[in-house]
């Protein structure tokens, strides 16, 4: 079974929440476990500007094919058989960032 790193891009197939279609998404993978499921951040080219929302200055380098924003508050544990492929992954700075944001976000709890 193929296990994630934080920080990898995947595309996968976000289902509705009536479960009977999906769309394909770009995420970031979160957690990976070594089960069935990953948790993953959703990625979306919509310029969002909240505490929670870390755009991605190298997005062309991560695989991404336009500008876009992890929202670190979308998330979801979604089954590895809705990846379809890997993207590509975070450089080492957005990674960072990210990582910055995430334990921000959890300093809440």
């Amino acid at each position: 079974m193929t296990i994630f790193q934080p920080g990898d891009l995947l595309l996968v197939t976000f289902p509705f929440t009536s479960g009977k279609r999906g769309k394909q998404r770009p995420a970031l993978a979160l957690v990976d476990t070594g089960d069935a499921d990953v948790l993953v951040a959703r990625v979306t080219t919509q310029m969002y500007n909240t505490a929670f929302d870390v755009r991605l200055s190298d997005w062309k380098g991560a695989g991404l094919l336009a500008p876009s924003v992890v929202r670190l508050h979308k998330l979801a544990a979604i089954e590895k058989n809705l990846v379809v492929r890997m993207i590509g992954t975070l450089t080492k700075t957005d990674h960072e960032r990210v990582a910055k944001a995430l334990t921000q976000f959890c300093a809440g709890w």
